[in-house]
């Protein structure tokens, strides 16, 4: 008796180790920044493990990933790339020490905007924004392959003069949204239904969030829907949101005496009382400008890991810049 039950013990654990690597096992994927880990995780919950090239607190376009950084990659399965300088140069580098490595663009089917203040008074409301958004939507689930291979064949460049930015607008987050769930079904095909499955409860937390989002700018005067930033992180946001970014920064240089003259006096002019300026970079110039305005000067960190949260403390701080 007591060897019959024996038997039966080793043959349950038999079966519970084998059936353990299955529950446990991890795909490795690979991002760029902390808000992309924030969408992947959404998406994959416990099936993915999630490493981030450029860390908190780090500029993403100065950013050299470390050799224990470059260690991971190698091990990586995927690399969910998002339009950024940064990944000209090292996506390439990457494949070469991991020639496995399957890179997908996440921000296919975006159509990008120029990285320059930009003037949506007249555009009121954000519904063309929507419907343009939803139809690139569709047209990128049509095409998931297509994305895949164009990542695969040609690689991924940023267009000069192009915003990056796609990332800080829940219009565009859906379609980065969309692209990340192809992604881990092309490589992990055996989970398909709950990628999906995640990935239409994440599109329906970026409808409220985007909501939210609308019901609080509503609060903001058309004549008083303007705001000040170092870098021109913001344009998606203001483009989806019927607001305007002017910026300090020159196409990613340090603003010229001649460019901070005529900020101040369009600062002036607009009665604006707050500076914003991105943690990574300096806020030399900002408070130079500040000064001038009688102006504070508050952070607004595009990069944050928590997308949610951070985009409805954004809208928070531009309500009470604006109003």
């Amino acid at each position: 008796m007591k060897q019959i039950f024996k038997v039966f013990l080793s043959s349950l654990l038999a079966l519970t180790l084998t059936a353990l690597p299955a529950m446990g096992a991890q795909t490795n994927v690979f991002v760029s920044i902390m808000p992309q880990k924030y969408f992947v995780e959404q998406i994959g919950k416990d099936l993915v493990n999630v490493d981030v090239l450029v860390m908190p607190g780090a500029n993403p376009h100065m950013y050299e990933p470390s050799p224990k950084q470059m260690t991971q990659l190698s091990k990586a399965k995927a690399y969910f790339s998002i339009g950024i300088t940064l990944e000209e140069t090292w996506i390439p580098r990457i494949k070469s020490a991991n020639s496995a490595l399957q890179v997908f663009e996440t921000d296919h089917g975006i159509t990008k905007i120029a990285m320059v203040a930009h003037h949506h008074e007249e555009h009121g409301e954000n519904h063309e924004a929507h419907e343009h958004e939803h139809a690139m939507h569709e047209h990128s689930e049509e095409h998931e392959h297509a994305m895949h291979g164009h990542a695969e064949e040609h690689g991924h460049h940023e267009h000069k003069g192009l915003d990056p930015h796609v990332w800080l607008s829940p219009a565009r987050v859906k379609i980065i949204a969309s692209n990340i769930c192809a992604g881990l079904v092309e490589i992990d095909p055996a989970n398909k239904l709950a990628y999906e499955r995640n990935l239409a409860a994440f599109i329906r937390e970026i409808e409220k969030t985007d909501k939210a989002i609308a019901d609080k700018l509503a609060m903001v005067p058309k004549n008083r829907r303007s705001f000040l930033v170092f870098h021109p992180s913001w344009g998606y946001f203001a483009d989806q949101y019927g607001l305007t970014q002017i910026t300090i920064e020159e196409e990613g240089n340090e603003p010229s005496p001649k460019h901070l003259a005529e900020i101040i006096e369009h600062g002036q002019e607009l009665d604006i009382h707050v500076v914003f300026v991105q943690p990574q970079f300096s806020r030399k110039n900002a408070q130079v400008i500040a000064d001038e305005l009688g102006a504070q000067v508050l952070p607004l960190d595009p990069l944050a890991e928590d997308w949610k949260k951070n985009l409805l403390d954004a809208t928070d701080a531009f309500v009470d810049a604006l109003r």
